[in-house]
């Protein structure tokens, strides 16, 4: 399992968030996705992350002299399992955190700035709740939230479907303990 450190670096996650959903990618075409990411760093970091396991090559073919290869996310590969998270620093905690909620900002601002970007009509969504959950009740609440998302994450873009980033972030609310 890869560490959160190595996960949660900004343009591995962006590779990766650019692969959840849409099957199988060149790194050209991933190129063609993240045009801000140079060649170097995007085939450094495809590199990285193939060796790490969280991206499989799914299909090579010869293409003007070299190999050109297809790319999917190891969706099991691509978490930060309970154990990591478990064995993290408050401070890890907190910069992995940063990151994440960095490259979600970054994704928003990149949807936005479109001309063709129609928040309330796409379904933007941004909500906060709160739930008062025993420890059994809020791990069984995490696992069908996981689940939810995971029953959807075969499914492509076309046909009518267009790709939706859904992100989680669950922070206890101390202040309201009795």
């Amino acid at each position: 399992m890869a560490t959160a450190d190595f996960l949660l670096h900004p343009v591995r996650m962006r590779i990766m968030q650019t692969l959840l959903g849409a099957g199988e990618l060149t790194t050209a075409q991933l190129r063609e996705r993240l045009p801000d990411v140079s060649a170097a760093t995007m085939y450094r970091q495809v590199a990285a992350l193939t060796q790490a396991e969280v991206l499989e090559v799914v299909r090579e073919r010869p293409v003007r002299g070299t190999i050109e290869r297809s790319y999917r996310v190891r969706q099991e590969e691509a978490l930060v399992d309970e154990n990591a998270r478990t064995t993290m620093t408050k401070d890890e905690h907190r910069r992995a955190f940063r990151v994440f909620t960095g490259a979600l900002m970054s994704d928003f601002d990149r949807y936005v700035s479109r001309d063709d970007a129609e928040p309330a009509s796409e379904g933007v969504l941004y909500r906060q709740g709160a739930v008062a959950l025993t420890d059994e009740e809020f791990a069984d609440l995490v696992e069908e939230l996981e689940a939810v998302v995971a029953r959807r994450t075969a499914t492509s873009p076309g046909d009518g479907r267009t790709r939706h980033i859904i992100s989680f972030v669950v922070v206890p609310d101390k202040t309201g303990d009795s």
